[in-house]
């Protein structure tokens, strides 16, 4: 039976939830880091955020009348597990269970990330990723995910964007906890965060029916002109390049491992020295099967040939976000096609999104027709690469609503439903209207 089109959107927990430390909830180092800047007099904390900890029927309902079939969030660690290992929190439990029970009542499939950057506070400072601990404390975190939900949710992501991870071990980094590591301590925690990885497949594997598995890494994409062979191959190859001064960013420090068993050699070649015993077992529990190729792409590099057997940049007419990102919609074009014939696994874009600076205009509405646009030509190039052959599962666009951009504040919205921050009142964008007509048509064509 063929599967349905995964249509969705996403959030993350720290970003919307709220509900800080309330019914036992323990803090993350995202807590921590909110608070140390607002102390500074910079940035904003999560205590509120968009309340969705309290008004998530309101959310599922929002998010049901959009027309959606699948919803992406994530679960806070330290909101079922304080301390991140040890006694559960059945409130938090039970705000997770309400929450499932709430989409499933409007059709809406649930699809779990276990890890949105918010590790519990209290394993960072028993040495959060950089220790050789984490992959059990992981382990038995996703096995009580997989005991306590299991019966109603099927698909997990098991860690998203892992690259942001160690940008904030980097020193000079911006995300929490924003401490500066070593390179051999990071090069340790991509380790860990892989095996964290296998650990979570494993105990998801043991205690779900059905389970259907991945990881979401976040790429920018290369994108050659479609007629010029010589540039695509470049393109290919430029995608999957791994960068000497910084093998974070890199697809196949991350997905080489698990989809095709062990690291790039060039990381072997760059690194050797610094990296971390490779023990016996590692590389076959980090490549375990999964069942998707999850990304998440927001932009890339458009090319042209130079006229000399090279290639140059090719940002005529390019139009950029807020936040200075480029708009290339090619880019989940090449990025799919790229994803798929490298790993030979379904692809579903499980981050895509456009950001600006929205307001209630005075007929109490949100016109917000660069997203709009972002939509249309975003979602078009991914069907080209469906029609092209490329096994695309789903696409959910990042985010639900205006939330808590973590360091950045609440000023960048990226949100289909437009957030007032001092009343909390919802208002639907015309982006929400206009990916409800989008899901509408391109399900009709495949149908």
């Amino acid at each position: 039976m063929k599967q349905p089109f995964a249509w969705g959107t996403a959030t993350a927990a720290f970003q919307i939830e709220g509900g800080y430390r309330e019914d036992g909830k323990g803090d993350s180092i995202w807590d921590v880091y909110t608070h140390a800047l607002a102390h500074m007099g910079r940035g904003a904390v999560g205590d509120v955020a968009c309340d969705h900890y309290h008004r998530f029927r309101e959310d599922i309902r929002l998010m049901a009348g959009m027309g959606v079939n699948a919803y992406r969030f994530s679960i806070a660690w330290s909101r079922v597990l304080p301390n991140g290992t040890g006694e559960v929190n059945e409130a938090g439990i039970r705000f997770y269970s309400d929450l499932i029970d709430e989409m499933r009542a409007y059709g809406i499939e649930p699809y779990v990330t276990l890890y949105h950057w918010d590790l519990p506070q209290a394993l960072f400072e028993r040495g959060g990723w950089v220790s050789d601990e984490m992959p059990d404390w992981f382990y038995r975190y996703a096995r009580l995910i997989g005991e306590r939900f299991g019966d109603r949710v099927k698909h997990f992501i098991t860690i998203n964007e892992p690259s942001n991870i160690i940008e904030g071990m980097t020193p000079g980094g911006s995300n929490a906890p924003a401490r500066g590591y070593s390179m051999p301590e990071r090069l340790n925690a991509i380790h860990n965060i892989l095996l964290s990885h296998g650990m979570a497949v494993k105990a998801l594997r043991e205690t779900v029916d059905g389970a259907k598995i991945g990881i979401a890494p976040c790429s920018g994409v290369p994108c050659p002109p479609a007629d010029d062979p010589v540039l695509v191959e470049r393109a290919r190859q430029s995608y999957f390049y791994m960068s000497p001064q910084d093998p974070k960013d890199s697809v196949t420090v991350w997905l080489d491992p698990i989809f095709l068993g062990d690291y790039p050699q060039e990381y072997y070649e760059v690194y050797g020295d610094q990296m971390p015993e490779i023990h016996p077992g590692d590389l076959a529990l980090i490549s375990q099967p999964i069942d998707f190729c999850f990304q998440n792409i927001y932009g890339g590099q458009r090319y042209r040939s130079d006229g000399n057997g090279g290639w140059t940049p090719d940002m005529d007419g390019i139009t950029y976000n807020m936040l200075g990102w480029a708009v290339v919609p090619d880019a989940l074009y090449w990025g799919s096609r790229f994803l798929y014939e490298r790993y030979q696994k379904p692809v579903c874009i499980m981050e895509n999104g456009y950001c600006s600076a929205d307001t209630v205009d005075r007929d109490g509405c949100v016109h917000d027709m660069e997203r709009c646009r972002f939509l249309e030509n975003y979602l078009g190039a991914l069907m080209r690469a469906k029609a092209d052959g490329v096994d695309i599962r789903g696409y959910f666009y990042w985010t639900l609503m205006d939330n808590l951009e973590w360091e950045l504040g609440f000023e960048p919205r990226f949100g289909l439903i437009h957030v007032d921050f001092d009343t909390l009142i919802r208002t639907p964008k015309d982006s929400y209207f206009r990916y409800r007509d989008l899901i509408a048509l391109y399900t009709a064509m495949d149908t």
